[in-house]
């Protein structure tokens, strides 16, 4: 008989539960790191412990070594896998060490640029996200092995663009294969709202997490610059903080397990699954939130209604008028006549002919990709990789995202601005404007494939009429998994 799960348990029988982020970080031991494991899983109300991996680019140890550590002390881990520095194949040896040793649940994120990595994104990330619960699922299914896999969500973004394709992202992520969300840090109750309706007008019913950070002072000065990617902290809240670490002899202590617990407490009485709850790994201090917002539980909507720390001006889903951009220009509209997928039928035939007879002369076939880059490179950006998806991003060459994500931003973006880039406006910002100007923003929810890496420099015309890239109605398939 199959170990319960107590994660699976909790989510599908509708219970109230707990998971709490234990930071794998290079500077505590691993078997420090899972004594505090030990501790806080004590509590009954705790399901598992997240473990993480390059927690703000910054480099900790193996997260598969420490959960099964834990596991092997009868503790239930979330181990976060990311997409940096990871192939498929390497993927997939994680996933064969997570089955072998029975762990199920599964974080599936893009994870954050490294810390002063010299790589490009074009060593460091294979998949994306998306594409990262599309190979567990598939996984999965071959394998007969129940992971139970986690996707990230952070409704905590304030420009349009950001925030509409992280929710667009998270659609994705489910029809890919996510059981279940967790939300990044924010401290916006109208935000936590805002996801919910989000996923219920949509007729959603995927459990999410709700991230329930203890926050001290000098977090959230960094989380008010958007450090690490994807928190966020607003001004005003970093100055109520200072307030009560100036005011306490604890230095905000008692404060900011207090704002904690009503956290909890909002995310609960909003219909969230859980509480994600980091930024402490002391048993007691978790014990004492938990306890607290049980007695907090009844009062939710009148501490939602105080704990609403987004900025001044920011942009809300449901909530005024969304930003006109500008319509397309001449160029995009000659790339809707020349996009491949536009053929019409009557010609398809004859293209492909010539394009099989181009593709039998190598200095021929050379001649039409230069052609081609010729055109592409300066009008879209194009690096030539030879799947080319531009009539699926309204003509933004993904390969100009530095991660070279397909299905849309990572949660780092910071007020439209790039993780990566601070300097350069996320590429995505651009794709949702055209889309909606186009008035096919619906479209920006299609699931892009890992695009075939031999491909790289060759004709993305004669790659498609001949069937070669990868698209989303011919996606390349994933790596054989040997042994299941």
């Amino acid at each position: 008989m199959a170990a319960m799960n107590p994660v699976r348990e909790a989510l599908t029988s509708g219970t109230f539960t707990y998971m709490v982020e234990l930071v794998a970080s290079a500077k505590t031991a691993e078997d420090q790191v899972v004594e505090m494991a030990a501790g806080f899983m004590q509590i009954p109300e705790i399901a598992a412990g997240s473990v993480t991996s390059f927690a703000g680019g910054s480099a900790g140890h193996d997260p598969i070594r420490i959960g099964s550590a834990m596991h092997a002390r009868g503790l239930t881990p979330n181990i976060h896998l990311t997409c940096v520095g990871r192939d498929r194949l390497n993927i997939a040896r994680a996933l064969e060490e997570l089955k072998t040793v029975g762990i199920e649940n599964v974080f599936a994120i893009t994870g954050d640029f490294p810390k002063g990595s010299k790589e490009t994104a074009e060593t460091l990330y294979d998949l994306d996200s998306v594409q990262l619960v599309e190979f567990i699922k598939e996984f999965r299914e071959r394998s007969g092995f129940p992971f139970y896999i986690s996707a990230a969500v952070s409704p905590f973004k304030y420009t349009e663009a950001d925030c509409a394709y992280q929710y667009l992202k998270l659609e994705k992520k489910i029809a890919a294969g996510a059981d279940y969300a967790i939300t990044q840090l924010g401290f916006d109750s109208r935000k936590f709202r805002e996801l919910k309706r989000y996923l219920a007008e949509r007729g959603l019913r995927t459990p999410v997490f709700g991230n329930v950070y203890i926050l001290p002072l000098r977090a959230a000065e960094k989380f008010s610059k958007g450090e690490p990617p994807g928190c966020w902290a607003s001004k005003e809240l970093v100055e109520q903080i200072r307030a009560e670490v100036d005011a306490s002899t604890d230095k905000g202590l008692v404060a900011r397990m207090e704002r904690a617990a009503r956290m909890v407490a909002i995310v609960r009485g909003l219909g969230y699954a859980g509480a994600y709850i980091g930024g402490d790994h002391q048993a007691e201090r978790i014990r004492w939130i938990i306890k607290r917002s049980e007695v907090l539980a009844p009062q939710w909507e009148e501490l939602a209604a105080e704990l609403e720390w987004g900025p001044k001006g920011g942009f809300y889903f449901f909530e005024g008028a969304k930003h006109k951009p500008e319509p397309p220009t001449f160029w995009h509209r000659v790339a809707d006549v020349v996009e491949p997928a536009n053929t019409p039928r009557i010609l398809r035939g004859a293209l492909t002919g010539v394009l099989r007879l181009i593709d039998k002369s190598p200095a021929a076939a050379r001649a039409l990709e230069s052609a081609e880059l010729a055109f592409k490179k300066p009008v879209f950006g194009c690096q030539a990789c030879g799947n080319c998806v531009l009539g699926l991003m309204e003509y933004v060459c993904p390969m100009t995202c530095p991660k070279n994500l397909r299905n849309g931003p990572c949660g780092g973006t910071f007020n439209g601005q790039c993780e990566v880039i601070p300097e350069q406006a996320c590429v995505w910002v651009k794709v949702y404007e055209r889309a909606q100007s186009a008035n096919r923003v619906d479209e920006l929810k299609t699931y892009i494939p890992q695009r075939d890496r031999s491909l790289q420099g060759t004709s993305s015309y004669i790659n498609y009429f001949l069937d070669r890239d990868s698209r989303p109605e011919h996606p390349q398939p994933l790596i054989q998994i040997s042994g299941t």
